[in-house]
């Protein structure tokens, strides 16, 4: 049994397909089959059921995934015990960040950073929430930049930041010299809303619910517009498709469609997101977590409020 055989599971228990399983771990589908097969003889157990257009997982199965995984997070909590003994701001740090924040954040955060602790390099990566905290459970990555709620618990949580809603509507449209509008203002509008999976998207929705039905329904497009990306959106609300919701620290972001938007605050109670920083409870490098949350308050992103920045390296752990 090794640590390669294990990550190979926990690869198909995430893919549910061998395919991607083999591309995601860089290695040939047969490779990663001849390994799976060999632990499984060696365990005496069938881990997958095999067959179907989907790859199942056996009651025995999941709970060998599940101590696979914790193998590989002590597995990398050793490598950075080993390096945490020479310098734990030494080597780099491995941060996901969420789509709705990565491109407002790490053109700010990314220099802050080098300028602060530049031998701890940032490796960086974007993807959904689910994604990134299935990373860090898996410990390929080390903490997370995502916004609340959580699917989950058990990480380490530290608040960030505060950060105001605003609606982002063309120049030419009625409610550009506004000093405010309504939520409930909204509804009567053609809204455009990021895809599914963008925990974003489902924190607009609950500043105007009644988009839910809209969206989810074929007839609906005359109502609500789907986008990959928030920049995506801000080019439709340029060209006069619709209006959206952006995040405050969005709004900055140097470009010629902004010349061509008004970007108007929500009346009181105006809705936010909280912005956190995730990490295992078990990750040595507090001090690393430290640099990183203090990075992150030096870069002063318009329009947000920042919390408290305890010291995560002074708490008993």
């Amino acid at each position: 049994m090794t640590l390669t055989e294990l990550k190979y599971i926990v690869a198909v228990a995430r893919e549910r397909h061998f395919g991607r399983a083999a591309e995601a771990c860089f290695v040939s589908q047969p490779t990663l089959s001849v390994a799976i097969r060999k632990l499984e003889e060696e365990l005496g157990v069938v881990l997958f059921e095999r067959g179907g257009a989907e790859v199942g997982i056996t009651p025995i199965g999941l709970r060998v995934v599940a101590q696979a995984q914790r193998v590989l997070e002590e597995g990398a909590n050793l490598r950075e015990i080993a390096r945490q003994g020479h310098d734990p701001l030494a080597g780099p740090l491995r941060v996901g960040v969420i789509y709705t924040i990565g491109p407002y954040l790490l053109p700010r955060l990314v220099p802050t950073q080098i300028a602060s602790t530049p031998q701890m390099p940032l490796v960086l990566q974007e993807n959904y929430t689910a994604r990134l905290l299935e990373l860090l459970r898996q410990g390929e990555i080390d903490c997370a930049i995502v916004a609340l709620p959580l699917p989950d618990a058990g990480l380490a949580v530290q608040p960030l930041y505060d950060e105001p809603f605003y609606v982002a509507v063309p120049k030419s449209h009625p409610w550009a010299t506004r000093k405010e509008i309504d939520a409930s203002a909204l509804k009567d509008e053609t809204m455009l809303l990021l895809g599914s999976g963008h925990c974003f998207r489902d924190q607009v929705l609950e500043v105007c619910p009644e988009f839910s039905r809209f969206s989810a329904a074929s007839e609906g497009i005359q109502r609500t517009f789907e986008g990959s990306s928030l920049e995506t959106i801000r080019h439709m609300v340029a060209a006069g498709i619709g209006v959206t919701v952006l995040p405050a620290s969005s709004l900055a972001v140097a470009g010629k469609e902004n010349e061509l938007l008004a970007f108007i605050p929500f009346k009181r109670p105006v809705p936010d997101r909280r912005v956190v920083l995730v990490w295992r409870k078990s990750f040595p490098r507090a001090a690393a977590i430290d640099a990183l949350i203090a990075a992150i308050h030096a870069c002063e992103l318009p329009g947000v409020r920042y919390l408290d920045e305890p010291s995560v390296a002074a708490e008993p752990a």
